[in-house]
């Protein structure tokens, strides 16, 4: 089962979204430093505990072609968008995205697309 670790700039709202589909997510909310949580410390977590990090940081996309870290990336390109539009894109597109991530580590998300790296 794939776990997930939601960045501070994405809502609370899709962790609880992944949780209601069965899925163990947590979000830097819930982390002792909360939305202060270093990168670092998320990677670390990510890479102990095999979690896919969801964020719309680039310095994620750094560190992940610098260090390999975080264990499984998708990097969310799709600009500042309504709550609701997040969910409707991990609605249509979760299926796919966890499809490609188990043979790839990152992917790139936004409205339409679904960009793979290996």
């Amino acid at each position: 089962m794939n776990k997930f670790i939601i960045d501070a700039n994405l809502p609370r709202r899709l962790a609880r979204w992944l949780k209601e589909k069965g899925y163990d997510c947590i979000h830097t909310l819930e982390l002792p430093e909360k939305n202060l949580t270093e990168d670092d410390f998320v990677n670390m977590i990510s890479m102990k505990e095999q979690r896919i990090v969801v964020s719309k940081d680039k310095d994620f996309l750094n560190s992940f072609l610098l260090k390999r870290e975080p264990y499984k990336l998708i990097l969310i390109t799709a600009g500042n968008l309504p709550n609701d539009e997040l969910i409707s894109i991990f609605e249509k597109s979760l299926e796919s995205m966890l499809n490609i991530l188990e043979s790839d580590f990152f992917i790139e998300v936004d409205q339409e697309t679904i960009t793979t790296h290996s």
